[in-house]
């Protein structure tokens, strides 16, 4: 029965996946915590690998559709992996399991929980905003960011939150992308999101492994009802208003950020 429990709770974390796109560190990792009573430096651990093995498959999809923009990837990437390798070392170093470094997990979970909130319920509301489609001759100057260094800074922003929480990467990415890069239409920034997502997670989850911080059955139970979970999701995206789950799923981040924070 408890094993069905998580192949369920995968599944209800790939439909809202495949409906809003939002990244399922976000909902899993406060589920394992409250309803599975998952110790926070293993729900971080093993959520970390169940977004990276859920992202490939709409990496893979998104790059066969030529929507990627390997150069905005790599931007982020040079400030997100460093950073994640960086907050391992440190992990290692402090013990991940010692008290000190779990009240840090749940307090910045909470504060990354309320960043997705917001980033989701922006993103609700002022989702129209981005352009549809580059204009002809401006594709370079729209994977183009502010400045240099913003991908780079934000990028480590983000590696070190995701490495911490296993949150960051989905609506927070995605609210980033949209202020560096004004330009870039809205399926291009969700690819470039997803795609770069696949390393960050990649790196930071087999860190986590090398530190005894992945339950690899507990993974494959999740996995197991996540992944029929985001065919559901995707293909009931057209007949739900996203808005309206949008806003409700950033009222319940809301809520799981304030409690985590109170813990």
């Amino acid at each position: 029965m408890h094993d069905f429990a998580f192949i369920f709770a995968g599944f209800f974390v790939g439909i809202v996946v495949g409906l809003t796109g939002v990244g399922g560190g976000s909902l899993m990792t406060p589920i394992l915590i409250f309803f599975f009573d998952v110790k926070p430096y293993m729900a971080v651990g093993t959520d970390l690998l169940f977004a990276a093995f859920t992202k490939m498959g709409g990496t893979l999809k998104l790059a066969r559709a030529r929507l990627v923009d390997w150069r905005v990837v790599l931007h982020l990437s040079a400030g997100s992996i460093p950073a994640a390798l960086i907050t391992l070392f440190l992990l290692h170093t402090l013990g991940a399991t010692s008290a000190r470094v779990q009240s840090l997990m749940t307090s910045t979970l909470g504060v990354a929980l309320l960043l997705t909130a917001a980033a989701t319920l922006y993103k609700a509301l002022r989702g129209k905003a981005a352009p549809v489609t580059v204009v002809r001759g401006k594709e370079a100057q729209a994977a183009t960011p502010r400045h240099w260094s913003l991908p780079l800074l934000f990028g480590a922003l983000i590696g070190t939150l995701v490495t911490l929480t296993s949150v960051g990467a989905g609506a927070i990415g995605v609210t980033v992308l949209m202020i560096l890069y004004p330009l870039l239409p809205l399926p291009r920034i969700v690819a470039a999101d997803i795609a770069y997502a696949v390393p960050l997670t990649l790196v930071a989850g087999m860190g986590h492994a090398s530190l005894g911080s992945v339950d690899w059955p507990l993974l494959a139970k999740l996995l197991a009802g996540s992944l029929p979970g985001i065919w559901v999701g995707s293909h009931l995206m057209s007949r739900i208003p996203e808005r309206i789950i949008r806003s409700l799923l950033s009222i319940l981040l809301a809520y799981a950020g304030v409690k985590l924070i109170a813990l």
